[in-house]
């Protein structure tokens, strides 16, 4: 949302100490780096230790807008909205048109405020974005059928954008009664009619029954950091699909590690990211309860689960994105920038295909003639 100025605006441009010139996180460190001079500094409180020290917060408190230690901290960044995708990226301030790093619209608004609660947690860019090129290249070599042209242009463009993505993860403390039915399949000997060389004949088969029994318990699961994408930006099946995400890895949120990198702002409420939650949540409770009644088949025709001790971190994901106009369309490319995995959309070649299907006609008929001849 869009507020009056009424704290200062977070800021994450830090100015060398040697040169003046704005320093950058360097990728799988613990330091800025200057690519002007080649000066860097330590980060303090950096360091694969720190990860212990990031703190949950408590989802009611958050939701009662409780005053004092228990209340959201809330900061305000600069942002630019897509009006194309809706993305609300974090640009430096004075940025009044760019290009959306997610679809390759220009964008062309006025620098908006944004006010939201600050990140508890980042996970820092492990790959450079040489490294991420060459993943998304390896990647897209693979994509036989997608126009050669886009596979061109898409290898030899313009750099990378290095994209802190917004995620709530939620932790609680499940109890779920639960009634249902337990199946144990048996066998049972019938005599059957069927058809053999146009007669009908009898035959002996042995059909699958299930013998059910009403069953009730109860099952427990602590649940620890289920991530919800708090973004609307980008198709949620290639987002979901980068996973997975090493949560152990992450680090106090400090504004050092956003240095040289844009951070997208969150659009999904945190009580909406709950609700979320929560489906993933039910969804392995149903699991834990088929697993507990057991036998050869199961049904939960009730359950019911309390839900306790609910905390919540707002915490920020590395990714790399390509975003290309090819022919009028926007394709994107996403590569998490820790471990190098890459997705996208898939373009289709009519020209490959046509190509494809013509070679596979002329195989199969040197084939057919192969067995002709031989015959």
């Amino acid at each position: 949302m869009t507020t009056e100025h009424s704290s200062p605006v977070e800021s994450h441009r830090f100015p060398c100490r040697t040169c003046g010139s704005d320093m950058r996180y360097l990728p799988g460190s613990d330091r800025l780096h200057c690519d002007h001079c080649g000066a860097e500094e330590v980060i303090d409180g950096a360091g694969p230790w720190a990860g212990s020290a990031v703190v949950e917060q408590d989802f009611e408190a958050a939701l009662s807008n409780a005053t004092g230690a228990a209340a959201p901290e809330m900061e305000e960044t600069r942002v630019l909205q897509c009006t194309s995708c809706g993305a609300q990226v974090e640009f430096q301030p004075g940025t009044h048109a760019a290009e959306c790093p997610f679809c390759a619209t220009p964008v062309v608004t006025d620098t908006g405020i944004h006010r939201h609660i600050k990140p508890h947690a980042v996970l820092p860019v492990l790959l450079s974005e040489r490294e991420a090129r060459a993943a998304m290249s390896k990647w897209l070599g693979k994509l036989w059928f997608a126009p050669s042209g886009l596979q061109e242009y898409a290898r030899k463009g313009r750099r990378l954008s290095g994209i802190y993505m917004p995620y709530w993860t939620y932790d609680a403390d499940t109890s779920t009664s639960y009634s249902g039915q337990r199946g144990t399949v048996y066998h049972e000997t019938r005599r059957v009619s069927v058809m053999v060389n146009g007669k009908s004949q009898m035959r002996t088969q042995s059909v699958p029954k299930v013998r059910w029994k009403g069953v009730s318990g109860r099952v427990s699961r602590a649940f620890d950091d289920v991530l919800v994408l708090a973004s609307h930006s980008l198709p949620k099946e290639y987002t979901d699909a980068l996973a997975p995400w090493d949560l152990a890895g992450l680090q106090p949120y400090q504004p050092e590690y956003l240095a040289g990198f844009r951070a997208e702002a969150y659009q999904v409420p945190l009580e909406d990211g709950y609700a979320q939650a929560r489906q993933i949540m039910n969804a392995q409770i149903q699991a834990d309860i088929r697993f507990d009644i057991g036998g050869d088949r199961q049904k939960i025709t009730r359950f019911q689960t309390e839900v306790r001790d609910v905390s919540y971190k707002h915490v920020l994901l590395p990714v790399w994105v390509a975003a290309y106009k090819y022919r009028g369309e926007s394709y994107r490319f996403l590569v998490n920038a820790r471990t190098g995995r890459v997705q996208g959309e898939r373009p289709w070649s009519a020209i490959k295909i046509a190509i494809a299907v013509v070679i596979g006609l002329l195989l199969a008929a040197a084939v057919g003639y192969g067995i002709a001849v031989t015959q």
